[in-house]
């Protein structure tokens, strides 16, 4: 059963690509913590000018959305290299993960919903949510890709491969 998971998920631990190139991971996650930030304070200058109620809501505060927005954004940059890792066909299960990341963190905001929170700035947290993984899965998978897969005799000491035709 578990390996027919691992099929479906495309995890396979045999990816024909090489690893991001760490520097491009670093960068990655700087544009992704710099572009979710910056994200959220739009969507939030957005929302309290489209909904004046929402002026001084305590999640609308930067320090309240910063320190999770960088938490977030950390780990998904962690995972992206072992993704990259664990399957041949990264970008594809990265994408899902960061679909149901997105589902699992848009709970919390339900839940205040439910908790009598108002329904319009509920909705800008819930478009912080989602701006953040699009942020971030594109910054990520477009700034530190995988790096193409290499020929087997090109590690070969002394061989010179002939170019492609």
């Amino acid at each position: 059963m578990l390996r027919q998971l691992a099929t479906l998920a495309r995890i396979d631990f045999r990816p024909q690509h090489g690893q991001p190139r760490m520097p491009r991971i670093l960068l990655a996650t700087v544009a992704a913590v710099a572009g979710t930030l910056g994200a959220d304070a739009l969507l939030v200058v957005i929302g309290q000018a489209a909904f004046p109620g929402t002026r001084g809501y305590v999640h609308f505060q930067f320090p309240d959305y910063a320190k999770l927005t960088v938490i977030g954004v950390a780990i998904a940059c962690a995972a992206w290299p072992v993704v990259t890792r664990i399957s041949s066909d990264p970008r594809w299960l990265f994408f899902r993960m960061a679909i149901l990341v997105t589902l699992v963190l848009w709970l919390p905001d339900v839940y205040i919903l439910v908790r009598g929170q108002p329904a319009d700035a509920v909705a800008v947290l819930f478009l912080m949510h989602l701006a953040i993984a699009l942020v971030t899965y594109n910054l990520l998978v477009q700034l530190a890709p995988p790096r193409p897969a290499r020929s087997p005799t090109s590690d070969l000491p002394g061989l010179i491969t002939p170019p492609a035709r």
